[in-house]
């Protein structure tokens, strides 16, 4: 992971700069909000320790945060899905396990695998993050579709950039 270090300090930037400058001002129709920047934590190699992988989604989060204004909602949401990502992984996991010096990608475990991985975390990252910000149980419904249509549309973004966009 040393070696790639500065790859993913660069990846780190792209993600937040094109969430804080471009997506954060895109909402489509006030419901819609997507969030392409957790596809850091789901970059992250297999053997990430969880130590690593929860300080780097906080900082994520938090930076995330300081831009938007929202007082540790992205932070928290960030946390709880990089906690819940060696137990998802764990429950993906092929047979023969996940191969040596591999990162969890299309091109590595496929199509439907990385769907189903990103689809899982994604759905998690955005409902905690939606009802965290409404904190309002009459809004049940609304909220879950809110999460589900912008868990989607993050989705969506994230198989884009990761089919155009190999290394």
């Amino acid at each position: 992971m040393i070696n790639y270090l500065p790859r993913y300090i660069l990846t780190f930037l792209i993600l937040v700069l094109v969430q804080v400058l471009l997506l954060n001002n895109v909402q489509f129709s006030g419901y819609l909000n997507p969030y392409i920047y957790v596809l850091f934590i789901l970059s992250l190699p297999f053997e990430t320790p969880k130590w690593a992988l929860l300080v780097l989604a906080f900082i994520l989060g938090i930076t995330i945060d300081l831009f938007a204004h929202t007082v540790g909602m992205h932070a928290s949401a960030t946390l709880f899905m990089a906690f819940l990502r060696p137990a998802i992984l764990r429950s993906l996991e092929p047979r023969d396990g996940y191969q040596l010096e591999t990162y969890p990608s299309i091109r590595d475990y496929g199509l439907n695998w990385y769907f189903r991985y990103a689809g899982i975390l994604i759905l998690l990252h955005h409902l905690f993050l939606f009802y965290v910000e409404v904190f309002k149980i009459d809004l049940f419904f609304q909220t879950l579709s809110r999460a589900l249509l912008s868990g989607l549309l993050s989705l969506v973004l994230i198989l884009l950039i990761k089919l155009f966009i190999k290394k």
